[in-house]
């Protein structure tokens, strides 16, 4: 009898130890079928900053996708996520740096727009540190757009597809998510030096009411 309940005990663990490994088996699956083999079909991207064309990294985003949620970090150092501003219309105004001329420019233009999109919230993503967001804030008085860098971890970059690889900085762009969460508009500016399509998607977010 003794003999019998060991043997029990040795099958049912193999038993479960094979359902372990079939379950593992199963997500590795899963994974290489949906990010490895997705990334290799996807087309390298290119994004130019000054005299370097750097590449492209993370997934890039489509009209039509689920919009990922993402943490970013606030100039008050607190988190921010996407999420924070469910049930709106979100216009994430993306740039390499607030130092540089075209960046500062198109967080003003987004910021003089603000007041003409009703409850949409405009969220600029760039590396900068919260600090310098919170100097350039206070300088330009720009109160109608909520600054955040992805310095942190590049949790945005990765998931949306905006981050130059050799740089660790955002690509210029521009990705605008309905109330209910479905990406609707989406630029990658290839050359950073150039000016986002603000009217393109000013007009996708008036659409959207």
């Amino acid at each position: 009898m003794a003999f019998e309940h060991v043997t029990a005990k040795l099958v049912s663990a193999a038993i479960a130890q094979l359902q372990i490994e079939e379950f593992y088996s199963e997500q590795y699956t899963f994974i290489f079928n949906h990010l490895y083999l997705k990334q290799m079909t996807q087309k390298e991207r290119k994004g130019i900053f000054g005299p370097i064309t750097a590449t492209l990294i993370g997934n890039e985003v489509s009209t039509g996708d689920k919009a990922q949620d993402f943490e970013v970090v606030g100039n008050d150092l607190k988190p921010v996520k996407l999420s924070d501003y469910d049930g709106k219309v979100r216009i994430l105004s993306v740039a390499p740096s607030i130092d540089t001329g075209v960046c500062s420019a198109q967080t003003r233009k987004f910021n003089e727009k603000a007041t003409e999109l009703g409850d949409a919230v405009v969220i600029s993503i760039s590396m900068d540190l919260p600090f310098a967001l919170g100097r350039f804030c206070a300088a330009e008085g720009i109160d109608a757009v909520v600054t955040t860098s992805d310095y942190l971890e590049a949790d945005f970059g990765m998931k949306y597809g905006f981050l130059m690889k050799e740089l660790r900085l955002l690509n210029r762009g521009i990705v605008v998510v309905d109330k209910t969460g479905i990406i609707q508009h989406v630029e990658y500016v290839e050359n950073n030096s150039n000016h986002p399509d603000y009217d393109k998607a000013l007009e996708v977010v008036k659409k959207l009411g």
